[in-house]
């Protein structure tokens, strides 16, 4: 069954210009925009751009280009992270005062040496926890984490729980080269743009219970989540940029999007011809309970 329409619902798409779009992004973003139109919400794209080393020139307006060519129709501006400092300043100047962030002057080879693996890299061991270990001039900075396990309710995964502080660490909120964390700018944009539902790829479930913790630190509310299925390769890896996954063609519009909706459990039938077609069944026709849970090879 359909859902109930929501008018206050706000989803959003926000892909990173380090390359072109492939079939692993396009799925999520079909995911994502199906579920905000047949919900009757709004859904946004918001650019994040926050890392230059890593951007490919001119990616950033190409992933407009290619989704307005296969009929993406978003609500509102674009949004640029890279425009947005002065939010990311302020919500850490905040986590400082209430003495939830703090300074941290370990590199990276000195983390190695004596953490362990945890489930996203290495765990944190709380070296700065209690002050700086030396003087060095540019410090990161770290969110101090709760002892209890932080956990949430998918809508597709089911529930997921981390316990931070074994799982993760405290971890970095703006780097010892000045650049902001994702997990910093992804909770302060999503509590500023209003958004309810975050849906995205199975990749960043890891993520999300360091985004709820954060989210109670500053005091926003916790959008619901459901991530999608990951698209992997016939040799099991995560469809993506490093694993040289093609860019879509939107010449082949119509073709590709009958591709993206049947990883997701929605193969249109035989009669739909055009992208207007393809698009017109996929709203009528999307059901989240249809969706695979599990990794989807492409």
């Amino acid at each position: 069954m359909p859902p109930h329409p929501d008018p206050e619902y706000r989803g959003r798409f926000a892909p990173s210009p380090t390359g072109l779009l492939h079939a692993g992004s396009l799925t999520t973003a079909v995911g994502s925009y199906l579920e905000a139109r047949v919900r009757g919400g709004q859904w946004l794209v918001r650019m994040e751009d926050l890392d230059p080393p890593r951007e490919v020139q001119g990616a950033a307006d190409a992933i407009l280009r290619t989704l307005e060519a296969f009929g993406f129709e978003w609500d509102g501006e674009v949004v640029y992270q890279s425009r947005r400092h002065g939010l990311y300043r302020a919500a850490l100047d905040a986590l400082r005062q209430a003495g939830l962030a703090y300074p941290c002057t370990c590199t990276r080879r000195e983390i190695a040496a004596k953490a362990r693996r945890g489930v996203d890299g290495w765990v944190y061991p709380g070296f700065c926890r209690s002050g700086p270990r030396n003087d060095r001039p540019q410090p990161a900075w770290r969110l101090r984490v709760p002892e209890d396990p932080v956990g949430f309710d998918d809508r597709l995964q089911g529930h997921h729980a981390q316990a931070l502080s074994t799982d993760v660490g405290d971890f970095v909120l703006q780097r010892a080269d000045g650049f902001w964390a994702y997990q910093l700018a992804v909770v302060v944009d999503d509590g500023e743009q209003g958004i309810t539902d975050v849906v995205r790829g199975a990749d960043l479930l890891v993520s999300t219970p360091r985004q709820r913790w954060l989210q109670t630190c500053l005091g926003l509310p916790h959008p619901g989540y459901c991530h999608l299925p990951v698209m992997v390769n016939a040799a099991g890896e995560k469809l993506s940029k490093q694993t040289l996954a093609p860019a879509i063609r939107p010449e082949a519009a119509a073709r590709e999007l009958v591709g993206a909706l049947t990883r997701l459990g929605h193969p249109p039938p035989q009669g739909c011809g055009t992208l207007e077609e393809v698009w017109q069944w996929a709203r009528s026709n999307w059901c989240l309970e249809r969706v695979p849970a599990g990794p989807v090879m492409v």
